[in-house]
């Protein structure tokens, strides 16, 4: 039988989002038989970044429009105003609420999201809207998650949801205290990246997963497991992590619409390299 191949799409701002076109584009130059079999993956799994290169990758542009869009000095990005490092003093917080559990903490980190004054929801639709080249779902197994701030669940949605497409990466990428909770159907969600940068789990039904990670191997995780072990304990998953001059390129703040540039570069050059390791496991 057919294994059924998963591409995992990990969250990471701004850089990530140019560092995972670039990797790909990367990998497609190095070996063309190996990038289109990831492009036509049996499921695109994206949190947060990944769920607009996710919703990118299966739509009508090529990796090169992609990566070229990544690459144009101006774009319809905007500076949150807040670091990482201020959001992460939010999850911080959240961590240290004695006895809570996992969606507990989740549901204190999007009551604060929804309390913090940001942009409204229409402009920051409007940035996704310009983010992605097509609004409709592709005729393609796409999946994007997102957090309900009410009950702290993990979602996922996908083309059978009746979620239109801007609003469920809009949801996707709702980074808590930089972005405000998208509203769908009468519920509030954040970014799905709050609960894990690649939601593994959500690619559960497959054989096997290549998982882009824009952030390095040994980034630590608030929730105790890492990305590196998460990976890890879903079987036959290769894991491609930002190498050092990727991290250097993503500056100090990965949601700085100034970090795009060198970020795409750098992926695109860690693509090159990654490229056999990828063809090999695969066996392509």
């Amino acid at each position: 039988m057919t294994e059924r191949r998963a591409l995992v799409l990990g969250g990471g701002g701004l850089a990530g989002i140019a560092w995972e076109t670039g990797v790909l584009l990367g990998i497609r130059e190095e070996n063309p038989h190996l990038g289109r079999a990831l492009l036509d993956s049996d499921v695109v799994v994206g949190t947060s970044a990944g769920s607009a290169v996710g919703a990118q990758i299966t739509g009508s542009l090529s990796l090169d429009e992609l990566y070229e869009r990544q690459l144009a000095a101006e774009s319809a990005e905007i500076d949150p105003g807040v670091a990482i490092d201020d959001i992460a003093e939010l999850f911080l917080a959240a961590m240290l609420t004695p006895g809570a559990t996992r969606p507990e903490k989740l549901q204190k980190i999007g009551a604060v999201a929804a309390q913090t004054a940001t942009v409204t929801e229409e402009v920051r639709r409007q940035v996704i809207a310009q983010r992605l080249p097509e609004h409709h779902w592709p005729d393609r197994d796409l999946r994007v998650t997102a957090i309900d701030i009410d009950t702290g669940e993990l979602v996922a949605f996908d083309r059978a949801a009746g979620v239109d497409l801007v609003d469920a990466v809009a949801a996707s990428c709702a980074v808590p205290a930089a972005w405000p909770p998208v509203t769908i159907d009468g519920r509030r969600y954040m970014d799905g990246g709050v609960a894990s940068t690649v939601n593994m789990a959500v690619a559960g039904d497959c054989d096997v997963a290549v998982v882009l990670v824009p952030a390095g191997a040994d980034t630590p995780s608030p929730w105790g497991l890492s990305t590196a072990d998460e990976i890890a304990a879903a079987g036959r998953a290769l894991a491609v992590f930002a190498d050092a001059d990727a991290l250097a390129a993503f500056g100090r703040n990965p949601l700085d619409p100034a970090c795009r540039i060198p970020s795409a570069r750098a992926g695109r050059a860690q693509g090159r390299r990654e490229a056999a390791r990828i063809a090999a496991f695969l066996g392509l």
